[in-house]
């Protein structure tokens, strides 16, 4: 993979775990590629991970020069922005909705006697067009309850009043079981019908509230005349309503507008943009805006909008704002709503504000933590004297009980942090007895012997805990490996903190308050506790082992056996008698069993 720029690595810690659609810009500032997440941060930081084998991912990653993002409500507000958006821009690496399908609408048609039907070609007719949706189970189940409470034609006959005057059409099932009223023979007029396909368009632009107080109303009027069974109908009607859960404002019945915010916080401006072209999202941008000069949010975005709407050559003629602006321009006009689908557009722009200052503000914290490590490393380069700057650095510590149990570990440092899965631990194999010099040049030997065979990177420095006797027995371990001086290695004895090099008699002796030393006493310290747990876990092990020892008719091979199967002795314990004749056969698992009863384990 190929190494990350320090904004881009920015730009991925601090993206938000919200769901919403990313951007990969490459260094022209050209869009090549549009996604969509229910959690932006893990899905963009998906595409740098080494074990990510695919090409095309490859490819693309080694063109992302900068990473855009815009916060959405949920997923599928997500996966329709990110329909608009690549439509709009047409990325070079999209290769799934990069064509002219589309999504589902479902469509109101002009004509007389309006049917309600799902459609995936949006044409210029006048009809009206809901969605689209993103599930077509959904949309479905839409269509079905429109059916259920309105009896709309299904038929495609052409009902101009003509037409029907001449008697040409009969009624069909349809009128029989209910589901059609029978405009085709005037048994039901055009005002009546068409006060149904309203009350259907509130339910398709998701005003069910006020459907159902209108219903509401209805059955009250109905329950007044002793009209139960209307009343009765009406009340299904309603609860059905309720069941449904309908709108997006990612596409919206609005037609064609932009929204403008703007939020101010101390000497900045911070803004969003975006550009709705036939209900749908198009285009969306945050913006950070300096201001020197104290100007108001009023001045600010007389001067922006106009560069907006240039820079993403938008002819809408209705701004919508979040601050109220007395100023008139020639070209558009300015509304400050306070309700309804506007205010929801607006709500969605100022958390795309509040998201892009929080990124801000994480962005600067991390520079100046980058730049805090960068300054450290390079004071040890300097002070150890290193060619290269030590952003991978490694430390070995070996812990034992007066020669049994020896384990070694290495832990891992990354750009001054801990990269924790790369510590590793090691079992001392070819040492006996309490010998932590042999013990040293064993692991260091193993160490770096596997990561040549892998072709992985070796490090810009090794520190080995102990003084002159580890530090040498270390670097025999590299003259085997013929890596002594191609390797710089160091030791840290613990009493004075003394820093010793190869082949000096003496060692040098760090500042006590450098961040330096603290880092290289943080790698010593980290080196000791991740082998001091591996040490008492391995002790901790062989006391249960030598504990099953004592059953007379277990040998060690069965009781190693057992222990690689259950791991634990509580394992063992609850284990069935037939998981425990698998490993141990008939005769031995009663053993065990009947050991345990014994002891009250």
């Amino acid at each position: 993979m190929k190494f990350l720029s320090t904004d881009l690595q920015n730009s991925l810690q601090v993206l938000p775990s919200s769901p919403g659609v990313y951007k990969f810009l490459n260094d022209l500032d050209v869009i090549i590629y549009i996604g969509k997440a229910k959690n932006l941060k893990k899905r963009v930081q998906s595409y740098f991970l080494k074990n990510n084998s695919s090409f095309k991912t490859k490819v693309l990653v080694k063109s992302i020069y900068r990473i855009e993002h815009v916060v959405v409500a949920s997923e599928t507000d997500a996966l329709l922005l990110e329909n608009n958006l690549i439509k709009s821009h047409q990325p070079k690496y999209n290769v799934l909705l990069k064509d002219d399908k589309t999504y589902p609408w479902i469509v109101v048609k002009k004509e007389p006697f309006p049917r309600i039907f799902s459609t995936r070609n949006k044409i210029k007719d006048g009809s009206t067009y809901y969605g689209p949706y993103t599930s077509v189970r959904q949309m479905n189940i839409l269509l079905e309850l429109i059916k259920e409470l309105y009896p709309i034609r299904s038929c495609k006959l052409d009902l101009a009043q003509v037409k029907i005057n001449e008697k040409k059409y009969s009624v069909c099932l349809d009128y029989h079981i209910g589901k059609c009223a029978g405009p085709c023979e005037q048994k039901q007029n055009e005002e009546a019908y068409n006060t149904l396909i309203d009350e259907a368009k509130l339910l398709l632009a998701g005003k069910t509230n006020s459907l159902i107080r209108l219903l509401k109303e209805r059955m009250a009027l109905h329950a007044d005349r002793y009209e139960f069974e209307n009343a009765e109908k009406l009340k299904r009607s309603i609860l059905s309503i309720q069941k449904y859960n309908a709108k997006s404002i990612i596409v919206s019945d609005l037609k064609n507008l932009d929204v403008f915010t703007i939020l101010k916080k101390e000497k900045e401006f911070y803004l969003n943009f975006l550009v709705i072209v036939e209900g749908a999202i198009v285009y969306a941008y945050s913006n950070k805006i300096k201001d020197p000069l104290e100007s108001t949010a009023e001045e600010i975005s007389t001067v922006q909008i106009d560069l907006l709407k240039e820079k993403f050559n938008s002819k809408n003629t209705l701004v919508l704002v979040n601050t109220k602006l007395e100023l008139q321009h020639p070209s558009y006009t300015f509304e400050y709503p306070q309700r309804g689908s506007k205010k929801q557009l607006i709500d969605l722009s100022i958390q795309n504000v509040h998201a892009f200052l929080l990124n801000q503000r994480k962005k600067a914290i991390l520079q100046t933590k980058n730049s805090n490590e960068q300054r450290i490393l390079e004071t040890i380069q300097k002070e150890f004297r290193l060619k290269e700057l030590p952003k991978h650095m490694e430390c070995f510590d070996n812990s034992n009980l007066q020669g049994t149990h020896a384990v070694s570990a290495c832990v891992v440092f990354k750009n001054g942090k801990p990269s924790k899965k790369d510590y590793r631990h090691f079992n001392v194999k070819t040492v006996e007895g309490p010998d932590d010099f042999a013990t040293m040049k064993e692991v260091v030997y193993r160490r770096y012997k596997r990561l040549l065979d892998e072709q992985s990177s070796l490090p810009q420095l090794v520190i080995v805990d102990g003084g002159k006797g580890q530090l040498s027995s270390a670097v025999e371990a590299l003259e085997q490996l013929n890596l002594r001086g191609k390797v710089p290695i160091v030791g840290i004895a613990k009493r004075l903190e003394e820093i010793f090099f190869p082949g000096d008699s003496y060692p040098i002796y760090l500042d006590k308050r450098s961040e330096s030393l603290k880092l290289i006493q943080f790698m010593r310290n980290e080196s000791h506790r991740f082998g001091i747990q591996h040490h008492r876990n391995k002790r901790s092990t062989h006391a249960l082992q030598t504990q099953m020892d004592s059953i007379e008719g277990i040998g060690p091979k069965t009781i190693e056996a057992l222990f690689q199967n259950f791991k634990t002795i509580e394992g063992i314990k609850n284990a069935n008698e037939v998981q425990l004749q698998k490993i141990a056969g008939i005769k031995k698992s009663k053993l065990i069993k009947e050991y345990f009863k014994k002891q009250n384990l």
